[in-house]
């Protein structure tokens, strides 16, 4: 039996059970996909799953159903991973983006050979700070000013560890032998 998007919907605001459940099962890869982005382990990122599991069900009456409802729930996951980084952060390595040499240079190219899960196991090796703030800007499409909000920073701070996260991407893949040396991952 195949039950539409919209009677799923219906059934978790009704609090059953078979309807959570087929929601987890339906969505489950996607969203622990955007956890693993912003988590230090697997461990992490299914905790992080099921706390927004949790926030799904209980906000789902406040579904409107209008825009994705897709979205609506990824938009409430990346905000339970934001909050879980910012409780389990002592610090952020703060600088000033104009204590570094900005090249203007920076293109967005990479080799066709470079895999999905080779570029996102990558980015998984960043440091928190600058892992968080990559995947709100680069893949999220987060403003600078929208991240600094979210991660109580400042706009400059958010927009050195952008770059300094695209740095050390870009030396993890040369080091790899996948990147050219003279590419750089795309400007912000």
């Amino acid at each position: 039996m195949v039950i539409s998007e919209k009677e799923l919907i219906k059934l978790c605001q009704r609090k059953k059970a078979k309807g959570q459940k087929l929601l987890y099962e339906k969505y489950y890869r996607n969203l622990l996909g955007i956890c693993m982005r912003y988590a230090k382990s697997k461990d992490e990122a299914e905790d992080t799953l099921q706390l927004g599991m949790i926030r799904i069900f209980q906000s789902i009456n406040s579904y409107s159903g209008s825009g994705s409802f897709e979205g609506w729930m990824k938009r409430i996951i990346i905000n339970i991973a934001v909050d879980n980084f910012r409780k389990n952060s002592k610090h952020y390595h703060h600088r000033d983006i104009d204590d570094f040499n900005v090249h203007s240079d920076i293109v967005t190219e990479l080799p066709n050979n470079i895999e999905v899960k080779e570029i996102l196991n990558t980015i998984q090796q960043l440091p928190d700070g600058y892992r968080m703030v990559f995947n709100l800007y680069a893949i999220e499409g987060y403003t600078h000013k929208e991240i600094s909000i979210k991660l109580g920073i400042s706009e400059s701070t958010s927009k050195t560890q952008l770059l300094k996260a695209r740095i050390s991407l870009r030396k993890k893949l040369q080091a790899m032998n996948q990147l050219p040396s003279q590419k750089v991952l795309a400007d912000g």
